[in-house]
């Protein structure tokens, strides 16, 4: 059980495409981190500009990290890491303008937005310890424990895929925004908004695929199929 090569065959190609996406998301985020905008605007005052053609009133907050942006619909605040919150490139202005797109999701009430935020404490619950409750059904040879321990992190790919159409959404909301303002304005600047959003949402779906095919192998496990 804790060395299946057939974890690997059923589960390892998802997670090299995984790391593979990340690798991409960060090399393309730094090509276009060099390039400017003719708006001149940061990553901060696209994220503003884009949240109040959409009707959203949201606080902007500079946050440490590289890539740790994200909304906080609880207090309708955008966190931006120094390079998207300070940077006039455009790396900055489409990843800021993508977390507004879901602070507008989130004032227009984007059903799936809400669905993922109701997933969230029974996800985080799931996160941490379905793993603990499995490997304790399997060496107690309690196999209704063991399912226990499935079934909850069955939620953690439920919620990846519900991400799925949030993120889009989110992007698409950020481009539609960008264009109608005119904060990005040539289509070398469209290109670039849509490869550096195009290749953060690859992260998304890698990740939903290895969360799909890491159950499906629990699940093939327990039912004693090979």
């Amino acid at each position: 059980m804790f060395f299946d090569p057939r974890f690997f065959l059923v589960v390892g190609p998802f997670m090299l495409l995984a790391f593979f996406a990340s690798m991409r998301v960060k090399s393309t985020f730094k090509r276009y981190a060099k390039v400017g905008v003719r708006s001149g605007m940061t990553g901060a005052e696209a994220a503003r500009a884009v949240a109040r053609a959409g009707g959203a009133e949201v606080t902007v907050e500079r946050v440490g990290g590289f890539l740790s942006d994200h909304y906080d619909p609880r207090t309708k605040t955008l966190r931006l890491s120094p390079e998207v919150h300070d940077g006039r490139s455009i790396s900055a202005i489409a990843v800021g303008a993508h977390e507004a797109g879901h602070a507008i999701q989130d004032v227009q009430q984007y059903a799936w937005l809400g669905m993922r935020s109701s997933l969230v404490p029974m996800t985080m619950m799931g996160s941490r310890s379905w793993i603990w409750i499995f490997i304790a059904g399997m060496l107690l040879q309690q196999p209704a424990l063991a399912w226990v321990g499935v079934i909850l992190f069955s939620f953690t790919v439920i919620f990846q895929l519900v991400t799925l159409p949030v993120e889009f959404d989110a992007s698409k909301r950020a481009k539609a925004v960008l264009a109608e303002a005119g904060i990005v304005s040539s289509a070398e600047e469209q290109k670039g908004v849509s490869d550096v959003l195009g290749a953060a949402a690859m992260t998304y779906v890698a990740g939903a695929l290895t969360a799909i095919a890491t159950l499906f192998y629990y699940v093939t496990l327990l039912s004693g199929r090979d």
